[in-house]
Parts: C-alpha cells; structure tokens; sequence
C-alpha cells in the first residue's frame, strides 16, 4: 500500500510522508526509550529509602510512564499528521518585474 499522494504544487509531482525524518519521530523514540528505563529503575530497583524520600510515591515509576505516553502521542501526531515532502524541489519562480511608471508629458508653453 503506497501512502504517495499528489502534491499540491503547480507541476503536480508525487510527493511522500517525511516518516523517519520527521522530528516528532525522533522526539517520541527518545522521550519513549528514557521513559522505559524509568519504568524498569522503578520496577527492579526502588528501595524503601527511595520511597520514604519521595513521601511514599514512585517518582520513578510515574514519570516513566507519563514520558511513554507522551511518547505515543508524539508518534502518533507523528502518523495522523505527516510531513508531506515533494519528490522533486520546486524551482523558484523569477519574479515579475515591476513596470516602469510612465513619465509625465512634458506640456511646453507658447
């Protein structure tokens, strides 16, 4: 299944979704792989000490888990919003130039 669509531009050249390049993509994998090593901190390493600290509450284990869904819906945002790039870049167009102001007639007087 091609995710291909007609670009927008004059020409109509084929155009395609960013995808790995888009910097949400990067953002998510990284909020994403942070939020999965807090959540494994949290499960196979929080002492009581580290509870009693933070007033009873697994910091680690909720900011894990907040930064994972973030991530998903970055990634989301990521697929249902994609980055169109054109196949081909667009050649500037060359501007118009202005046209000149007419002198005014000269009137000479007799």
């Amino acid at each position: 299944m091609s995710h291909a669509k007609q670009g927008s531009g004059r020409r109509g050249t084929d155009s395609h979704p960013a995808r790995v390049f888009d910097i949400r993509t990067f953002i998510a994998l990284l909020i994403g792989i942070y939020g999965v090593v807090l959540v494994l901190t949290a499960i196979f390493s929080t002492s009581d000490a580290d509870l009693d600290k933070a007033g009873g509450v697994n910091v680690n284990l909720w900011a894990g888990i907040g930064m994972v869904v973030v991530a998903a819906l970055f990634q989301a945002w990521a697929m249902w919003r994609p980055i169109i790039v054109p196949e081909e870049p667009e050649e500037p167009e060359e501007p118009e130039e202005p046209e000149e102001p007419e002198e005014p007639e000269e009137h000479s007087r007799d």
